[in-house]
């Protein structure tokens, strides 16, 4: 983390950090975050195999017009229900 404040629920834990905090997110574990913090953060991700960022990308270059499930699962992304936190 670079800025703010975040909460993280990786598997069954629940954390929050602020700057220099690294949360660690693995494959096939169910995750969310939100900010958390009463100002915007900033956060780094960085996506191993890099093709799982492909999604982000995209959606900045060209924003969502129709069925959003769909491009993230042609991204590789599987959305198992409404953020938790």
């Amino acid at each position: 983390m670079l800025e703010g404040e975040f909460t993280f629920e990786i598997g069954e834990k629940v954390t929050t950090g602020g700057p220099g905090t690294c949360a660690f997110l693995p494959r096939n574990v169910p995750h969310a975050w939100k900010n958390s913090g009463d100002q915007p953060g900033r956060v780094v991700f960085l996506y191993t195999p890099a093709g799982a960022g492909r999604f982000v990308e995209e959606m900045l270059e060209r924003p969502p017009e129709g069925d959003l499930k769909k491009r993230l699962e042609e991204s590789g992304w599987e959305v198992l229900g409404s953020n938790p936190l």
